[in-house]
């Protein structure tokens, strides 16, 4: 199944160490579209336009209950989470793309 056609939750950010948003859709490709449009009323007052972290899941139950699990986390937990699959916190945006 494609990334934008799948359950997934994400994070993004404004830059490296800054504002994390968590987030959870069933199409990753056009929601990460909508944050780098500035679409989002929290991503345009923080432009959080970069993809940091992603995890596609089977079905939107398991994904909300994981964006729910992330969120009641401590911030180091969200950052431990990004650094251990990409710890430059490249924009994975076009890597999604194949831009």
């Amino acid at each position: 199944m494609r990334p934008n056609a799948q359950p997934a939750v994400y994070i993004m950010t404004n830059r490296k160490d800054g504002v994390l948003y968590t987030g959870v859709t069933s199409s990753l490709i056009g929601r990460v579209y909508q944050h780098r449009e500035k679409r989002s009323g929290f991503s345009a007052r923080y432009r959080c336009d970069k993809l940091v972290w992603f995890e596609m899941h089977g079905d939107m139950y398991s994904a909300i209950n994981r964006e729910k699990r992330i969120k009641a986390g401590s911030r180091a937990r969200k950052i431990a989470l990004i650094e251990t699959d990409n710890p430059e916190w490249r924009d994975l945006y076009a890597e999604l793309t194949g831009e």
